[in-house]
């Protein structure tokens, strides 16, 4: 039986693990709130192993701040966070519908559905000032339910940077769905989200999982896929 964090002094029972990045130094739980009953999903930010600083927390409080003011339906709701030994967590709305990488088959207007539903999502972000990256956008972090609705979630934390607002180092990207910019370590732009958005739209057309699409890629990191659809 697997150990599960106690956070029951902040006011939470996890029952589930939900995701695990270890070298990005993050998991993520299933849990209840103590009072309310309501289910939440906990994400667990760990320096120690993603090599981070722990003094560096009270700069995020202006991130989290950011967190505090998406209010839009297709996005889960920020409800809390607290510090830990370790790191700090946050805690957000759970939404119950599986994502796009749980179902692998979905038809042509249906994949098209779905995109714009996520540029819908984009456009509220980048309207902020300065705009929001999400930064991690892939199958994954993309949940839908049977009606289609689309919800974007994992946000983890936010970071001004070069004059807009993106996921801090310690919510780093994922291979294949990175855009260049973000591999050479050169400065974000709203495209980025884009990019990742097409990678993933790629997923969904040819059925390529997540793990797979980097090899896709050419040497100039232009996707080949014609072959598969």
């Amino acid at each position: 039986m697997k150990n599960f964090p106690d956070f029951t002094n902040y006011g939470y029972q996890v029952s589930k693990e939900l995701g695990c990045n270890l070298q990005g130094g993050r998991i993520t739980y299933l849990a209840s709130s103590i009072t309310s009953n309501r289910q939440v999903v906990i994400k667990e930010f760990r320096f120690a192993i993603a090599d981070g600083s722990w003094s560096a927390f009270k700069n995020y409080q202006r991130e989290i701040s950011a967190l505090k003011q998406l209010k839009y339906s297709q996005i889960p709701c920020y409800l809390d966070s607290f510090e830990t030994e370790s790191g700090f967590c946050l805690v957000t709305e759970y939404i119950h519908a599986p994502s796009l990488a749980e179902r692998h088959i979905f038809t042509p207007e249906e994949v098209k559905k779905i995109a714009i539903s996520v540029l819908e999502i984009l456009e509220y972000l980048q309207n902020f000032q300065p705009p929001i990256i999400h930064r991690d956008i892939k199958p994954e972090n993309i949940l839908v339910d049977e009606n289609l609705q689309v919800y974007l979630v994992d946000f983890g934390l936010a970071r001004l940077r070069g004059g807009e607002l993106a996921l801090s180092s310690i919510a780093a990207g994922t291979p294949g769905f990175m855009p260049p910019e973000e591999m050479f370590n050169r400065p974000l732009t709203t495209g980025s989200d884009l990019y990742s958005l097409g990678a993933t739209l790629i997923c969904l057309l040819t059925g390529t999982r997540s793990v797979e699409v980097d090899r896709l890629l050419d040497e100039d990191y232009r996707f080949k896929f014609e072959g598969l659809v």
